[in-house]
């Protein structure tokens, strides 16, 4: 592919608060730099369908504030397909899209690496994702909002869970990273954290009721890595059948974390990371994640950020177990 004039851009997988800010950057940093800009409508699905259209820098005013994405989302089985990504690189060389911005997570991001892989089209990531589960960037847009989201609304059921002398279970988003469920812990006060990386099991639920539940504590807050097998659902009944004498409650917060205004923090990561990308294009850089790295800028090759092995500060469960005596 020759000389980039026109970029596209979609939002792609589960929402984030922060993406609008994101397209909001990359959408006016492009056109300032002298680029054409075509926003993409529900993610790989609307590439697909050619749910393409022009957008200027009036196409962005006034969405820096707002949660969700402009651009919508969308869940794309066809493109999944060699023949729905044959239409979709069909349709970005009829609308005239040069290269393509995909704002996402690791699905997202998969997308565009197997994209870029069997097209000429080069690809840059934005790391979208309120898990903060992509390897090679230290934050994530839409991470910072809602682990606030999280700290506000177990504060909440804290106030309730003392009133009552209870044992709550809160269960948060993360698949199958803990970053939410560890980092809200410690700033709640919670009692406990339950996440994959610490493979919590029979012994260390025992840990917790051995030493949370005291004559001292009238409640307790375990925070919960969500989990099909076992999620707070699970570890609640363990709890009520092993020790009855506890009131024991179950607060699964689900989609209330994925809205909401994005903080000042996950603005300015947004706004920094969009103007990223076309400093990327210009760059020559393609297939590439565009992350954050000791609060620099860096270039992600999309094979690195979709690794499933981002690691967890493990001094972190150390900190929570000491400080919630």
């Amino acid at each position: 592919m020759g000389k980039i004039n026109c970029i596209g851009i979609l939002t792609s997988g589960g929402d984030s608060p922060g993406m609008n800010a994101a397209i909001r950057s990359v959408t006016r940093t492009a056109i300032c730099k002298g680029f054409r800009v075509k926003g993409i409508y529900r993610g790989y699905e609307g590439l697909v369908n050619d749910e393409i259209k022009e957008f200027t820098t009036e196409s962005v005013s006034n969405i820096i504030g707002r949660g969700g994405t402009i651009l919508k989302t969308a869940r794309s089985k066809s493109f999944m397909t060699p023949e729905g990504r044959k239409k979709a690189y069909d349709i970005l060389q009829q609308e005239g899209i040069d290269a393509l911005v995909v704002i996402g997570g690791n699905g997202s991001i998969t997308g565009a690496h197997i994209f870029a892989t069997e097209f000429d089209v080069p690809c840059i990531g934005l790391p979208g994702t309120i898990d903060n589960d992509l390897y090679g960037t230290d934050l994530t847009i839409g991470y910072d909002t809602t682990l606030n989201t999280i700290v506000e609304c177990v504060d909440k059921i804290r106030d309730t869970a003392n009133s009552h002398e209870r044992i709550f279970f809160v269960e948060v988003m993360g698949r199958d990273a803990g970053f939410l469920a560890q980092y809200s812990a410690i700033a709640s006060g919670a009692e406990a954290a339950i996440i994959p990386e610490d493979d919590t099991d029979a012994d260390q639920l025992e840990h917790f009721i051995g030493r949370g539940i005291r004559k001292s504590k009238n409640s307790s807050i375990v925070i919960v890595s969500e989990s099909p097998k076992c999620g707070a659902m699970f570890y609640a009944d363990r709890v009520k059948k092993e020790y009855p004498q506890y009131d024991v409650r179950v607060s699964i917060l689900g989609h209330v974390q994925r809205g909401g205004s994005p903080s000042a923090r996950d603005r300015i990561l947004a706004s920094r990371l969009g103007a990223g990308v076309i400093d990327a294009i210009l760059d020559g850089q393609r297939n590439v994640m565009i992350g954050i790295r000791h609060d620099q800028v860096v270039y992600v090759p999309f094979s690195d950020a979709v690794r499933s092995d981002k690691a967890m500060d493990k001094s972190l469960i150390k900190v929570l177990d000491e400080l919630s005596i």
